[in-house]
């Protein structure tokens, strides 16, 4: 006999949408039984949308939706990591309804809190949408790399910033003219902040992180920068230096605990990463006995994520309830690494100054650098073409993060240096 399960769907942006148009010619997916919309609720009920929805009961509220006796399965696509978002899952765990979410941030903010709820009545929350679009990872590192010890999981994780550093490159243009593309194309939100400034990505690595290490979902621990500092100078003499850029989000596991960041990072041209341009997503899974992994695709857009979405319907309709986290919340016992103990990790470094063009700037420079015990593994100077200022890239050698800090303090202290010098790390090859 053919499982049912009724779905209340609260959220009907791209994703929302996306999903009932999938839902309504579900026959030709393998989904192991069948899916039936039983209500759904958004912030605008007149609103255009791409697909029909006058046959489905609306709610205004979407904890009424959560909580309806004809809701089995509550689907929430909202977004936000308070509101309404939290106030519905919590009333669907409370009265032992599975939810099905694509919302990153309450996942990485309170997910734990959920988890909690979750396991104590062994109810499922899944959330594969939340990470990475319509890539399987959620998944793949819960269960399929359950068997095997992670050393780090690294990956470009917001196709925005992706597509950002991608294009400017491609095409010359600055940061400010491709993102206005960006945000007319629809690959960036019209207030761009939380995927230019890392926080996408970060929400998506404390999730990843608690999957893969046991580390307790704590997004505080995530050490978070952006791509908006970035320049079009920055991106070509990386290239000149046979580097990419690319918006990094890595969480690794050392003997004094997991360290969890998102930045920017050189990249040399072979690093499968670097291959990642455009809207795409990466991650790329280490592993001690397994091998390492690297698994690409679309990393948003309405059907990729509502793919995600309807993989996690159908592990419902075939009853599999994993641990919310891999684990218990009680047994998240490993530790993240001591902010103090993380500058024991040494990296060469990208540092990108404009200098004045006149005698003895260079070497005022390389006299700063030396004071912070940082040496020097290349330098390229471009050509000033006719500014007063020349572009300048230092390769530094091997070095601690708080001496590539302090070198940078002493360089932007130079009356030949006119604007912030940027500290890129650099990845090693």
């Amino acid at each position: 006999m053919t499982k049912t399960i009724k779905i209340g769907i609260a959220g009907l942006g791209n994703v929302g949408t996306g999903l009932i148009e999938r839902l309504q010619e579900q026959e030709t997916l393998r989904l192991g039984g069948d899916v039936e919309i039983v209500g759904i609720s958004a912030r605008n009920r007149s609103r255009q949308r791409p697909v029909d929805i006058s046959g489905y009961d609306w709610f205004d509220d979407p904890v009424a939706l959560a909580q309806s006796e004809n809701t089995e399965v509550f689907v929430e696509l909202m977004g936000g990591a308070d509101g309404p978002a939290k106030l519905a899952v919590e009333a669907a765990l409370k009265l032992g309804k599975p939810v099905v979410t694509a919302n990153k941030a309450l996942i990485a903010e309170h997910g734990e809190e959920l988890a909690a709820l979750a396991d104590a009545s062994g109810t499922p929350l899944l959330f594969e949408a939340a990470v990475a679009g319509g890539i399987p990872v959620v998944r793949a590192i819960r269960e399929s790399f359950a068997g095997t010890q992670i050393k780090s999981l690294r990956g470009i994780l917001n196709g925005t910033c992706n597509y950002l550093l991608t294009e400017m490159k491609a095409s010359g243009r600055s940061y400010d003219d491709v993102l206005a593309d960006a945000q007319r194309l629809g690959y960036a939100e019209a207030d761009p902040f939380l995927d230019v400034s890392g926080t996408d990505a970060a929400h998506k690595i404390a999730i990843l992180a608690s999957l893969g290490f046991g580390v307790p979902l704590d997004f505080s621990q995530v050490d978070i920068s952006g791509v908006d500092t970035i320049s079009l100078k920055d991106l070509e003499l990386s290239a000149k230096l046979n580097h990419k850029i690319k918006l990094i989000a890595e969480a690794t596991n050392t003997e004094a605990g997991v360290i969890c960041r998102v930045e920017p990072v050189l990249l040399p041209l072979g690093s499968p990463l670097a291959q990642i341009d455009g809207p795409l997503n990466a991650v790329m899974v280490e592993t001690v006995h397994a091998g390492n992994y690297t698994l690409t695709g679309p990393g948003a857009g309405s059907h990729p994520t509502a793919s995600a979405v309807l993989g996690d319907l159908a592990a419902l309709l075939s009853d599999q309830n994993k641990q919310v986290l891999g684990l218990h919340v009680s047994e998240l016992t490993t530790q993240f690494c001591d902010k103090s103990a993380q500058d024991s990790v040494l990296s060469k470094y990208l540092i990108r100054v404009d200098l004045e063009d006149k005698a003895g700037a260079l070497a005022s420079l390389t006299e700063e650098l030396a004071k912070s015990d940082v040496s020097v593994e290349a330098l390229l100077q471009d050509s000033a073409e006719g500014s007063e200022f020349a572009p300048v890239a230092i390769v530094t050698h091997a070095c601690s993060h708080s001496a590539a800090e302090s070198a940078l303090s002493k360089i932007n202290a130079l009356s030949a240096v006119p604007n912030p010098a940027r500290l890129i790390r650099i990845e090693a090859s």
